[in-house]
């Protein structure tokens, strides 16, 4: 079984596609989305919890979500041309739609005056984000796996 591991089993990731220059549009655009959050970060400490933080909390997730949702959108309006790509990204374009209203949800919340952690929607026991993530690295479309930090 190692023989065949090691030595004959395809060494391609089941996510990776091959038209490239859908990964490339998708990666630029994604770059784009990155550089409009990283503007958006509020590096100030907040200390208090109470009604007006959560809801300048809640703003700026949304904000970053805004532009998780316009990449998205516009890396949607562009079908890949490969069979595998045409299989699969719709997939991962649906798993990003359902983190963007996990990540709206989760704004929501902060509005009334719930601070609870963030909690995404899971597949098969893992993060959805982690499928989001692998798929865009595999990929090479390293600025569209999901931001770590919600307000960015």
């Amino acid at each position: 079984m190692w023989i065949y591991a090691f030595g004959f089993a395809s060494k391609e990731s089941v996510n990776k596609i091959s038209d490239l220059a859908w990964t490339a549009r998708a990666e630029d655009i994604c770059s784009q989305a990155m550089t409009q959050r990283l503007a958006l970060a509020d590096l100030r400490q907040i200390s208090d919890a109470g009604a007006n933080a959560l809801a300048e909390r809640a703003a700026l997730v949304d904000k970053a979500t805004d532009t998780l949702e316009n990449a998205i959108n516009a890396i949607s309006a562009v079908e890949p041309t490969d069979p595998k790509g045409k299989a699969i990204v719709p997939l991962w374009i649906a798993d990003y739609k359902q983190l963007i209203r996990d990540r709206r949800e989760y704004a929501n919340q902060l509005r009334t005056g719930i601070n609870k952690s963030f909690a995404e929607s899971m597949f098969e026991g893992l993060p959805i984000s982690e499928k989001i993530s692998t798929f865009a690295a595999d990929n090479r479309m390293s600025s569209c796996k999901v931001p770590m930090d919600l307000s960015i």
